[in-house]
């Protein structure tokens, strides 16, 4: 697994064989994150990672300059491999947590102007889950939500849906939390 950009261009991680998550690939990512450059500016975003997998989304968000992010991650192999290479890094923006996905968003009082979810493709909430944070206090008003899915899921009738794009067999849905209206208009 290596940094595609930024301040960590070019490190490169060697993630165990044992492991079952599957890191989303280079292309994909790279893709990702020029999509995602039009919608925020890094080095002021607030990032949550959901189902962190390897860690390799966070990397890039650490990477990239944002002065949080969050990764969470329930398998406790995943989790330690994720800290060991954030120890490595001291990158005082880097938050691990070990815990459920879906627990954390429901419960979390922070907010995020990113929130990025790989969630396995056989997850049986993975289609619930745009609602589930959208009706968290997570996402922070007009922040982004990117899910990233297999080809099974269509997503585009939603209301705060912004963009699809697919890359081979790695699909990225790209919503966005309404502004709250003035309260004085």
């Amino acid at each position: 697994m290596r940094v595609i950009t930024g301040k960590y261009k070019g490190r490169h991680f060697d993630v165990p064989r044992t492991f079952k998550a599957r890191p989303t690939t280079d292309f994909a990512k790279e893709n990702l994150f020029n999509v995602l450059r039009a919608y925020i500016d890094f080095p002021s975003t607030r990032a949550l990672d959901l189902f962190a997998g390897t860690g390799s989304i966070t990397l890039e968000l650490l990477s990239r300059g944002c002065p949080l992010v969050v990764s969470v991650e329930k398998d406790r192999q995943h989790f330690s491999f994720i800290s060991a290479v954030l120890r490595k890094l001291d990158d005082p923006a880097a938050r691990p947590y070990c815990g459920d996905a879906l627990r954390f968003v429901a419960r979390c009082r922070e907010q995020f102007d990113l929130i990025f979810a790989d969630p396995p493709y056989a997850l049986p909430e993975l289609p619930e889950l745009p609602d589930r944070v959208m009706q968290s206090s997570a996402l922070a008003p007009d922040g982004i939500f990117v899910l990233e899915h297999g080809d099974k899921h269509d997503f585009s009738a939603r209301p705060d849906f912004l963009a699809h794009r697919a890359y081979g067999s790695v699909n990225f849905s790209f919503f966005r939390r309404p502004q709250v209206a003035d309260e004085e208009e």
